[in-house]
């Protein structure tokens, strides 16, 4: 299920706590696998009970410790497919959690790319810094490699303009890297996370 369809949920049942998902383009699965935050929220912060299904076919259960949360990241077995998710939120004012979710909705379209196709935050930020700093600092706004592109209103975000293969997005994401590398000393990690083989 897609976080904003949860945040809106808790919304309307007057429960707080989980308006952060309002931000957070993708779906639970993904937001247990990365603890997903923005905000002021993370994941790991409400999160009572996962469940999921392994390679086997064994239902696994997990609590919010047992997933070895960290920014951007779990320890959850990269062989689970998350099933199901208890949250544990708090008694609040519908009119108020919804007008938050307005408020995080604004900001977001006044920073961040959402209206572009993106796959989100590219990159983790490194300790002390922001990710899209460092990218800026090392002349990569705005960069293109095939039909991918930086972002030119938020260099976090690595934008398809409508025909980019994944190998574009890649090659894009790791010349970025190797720029900011060059240029700060600093190694980016991918946010988003790559799977398959390339072609």
């Amino acid at each position: 299920m897609p976080d904003v369809k949860v945040a809106r949920a808790a919304a309307d049942a007057g429960i707080a706590g989980l308006a952060f998902y309002r931000g957070i383009p993708g779906s639970i699965g993904g937001a247990l696998r990365m603890n997903a935050g923005a905000h002021g929220g993370e994941t790991r912060e409400i999160l009572v009970e996962a469940r999921g299904i392994d390679r086997s076919g064994a239902v696994r259960v997990f609590s919010s410790a047992d997933m070895g949360f960290g920014y951007r990241h779990s320890d959850a077995p990269a062989d689970v497919i998350f099933t199901q998710a208890a949250f544990q939120g708090r008694a609040g004012d519908p009119g108020v959690i919804l007008a938050e979710m307005e408020r995080i909705t604004a900001a977001r379209e006044a920073s961040q790319p959402i209206r572009e196709k993106t796959g989100g935050s590219t990159f983790k930020n490194p300790p002390g810094v922001k990710a899209w700093q460092l990218i800026d600092n090392a002349g990569c706004r705005g960069l293109v490699v095939g039909d991918a592109q930086v972002s030119q209103m938020h260099c976090n975000f690595l934008i398809n303009r409508g025909g980019a293969s994944a190998a574009d997005i890649e090659a894009l994401g790791e010349e970025v890297r190797r720029r900011v590398f060059e240029s700060s000393g600093i190694a980016l990690e991918w946010e988003i996370k790559r799977i398959g083989e390339a072609g």
